[in-house]
């Protein structure tokens, strides 16, 4: 049986993980706050049947994601009239790298779920292999929706070049 200390251990060691994907699915503190404590929930409780047949980084990874490509459905299907309420301010800097980088994280946003929890794994440096095993995809479908990922975010980045 695995203890609750064992499971203190494992949140502190990849809560960095989990508040990143959590941020990635919303703009709001709030949000992102209940996101981080529903994930919380399902790794408790899915932490005594982990059998280590994937590295641990890779099932909180996948359970991450999954609880957040939930909750993004069922907001989706609530809220399809909701008028949108963003004070977006990812970095109170305000010099270029940080706007380039604010600008990725609003043009990613505009992605599927699916395409956004890819290309975060990708951003965080992981290799295909890994990606494809907390995705549930083949390494070659990886390379495939990373490619097309990749090219819808620079067709969102030409428009502005052009004006």
């Amino acid at each position: 049986m695995k203890s609750e200390k064992e499971f203190t251990d494992m949140v502190q060691a990849h809560k960095g993980t989990i508040y990143s994907v959590c941020y990635l699915f919303s703009q709001q503190a709030e949000e992102v706050d209940d996101l981080f404590q529903e994930v919380l929930i399902n790794l408790w409780q899915g932490f005594e049947r982990f059998e280590g047949r994937s590295a641990l980084s890779t099932w909180v990874w996948r359970v991450s994601l999954n609880t957040c490509i939930t909750a993004d459905r069922k907001k989706r299907q609530r809220s399809k009239v909701d008028s949108l309420e963003v004070q977006f301010n990812l970095y109170a800097d305000n010099d270029a790298e940080s706007r380039q980088i604010r600008q990725l994280h609003e043009r990613i946003r505009t992605l599927q779920p699916f395409d956004r929890a890819i290309v975060l794994l990708w951003l965080e440096g992981m290799p295909y292999e890994e990606i494809a095993a907390i995705v549930g995809i083949s390494v070659k479908n990886v390379s495939v929706r990373l490619y097309r990922i990749k090219e819808s975010l620079k067709q969102m980045s030409n428009p502005q070049k052009d004006e």
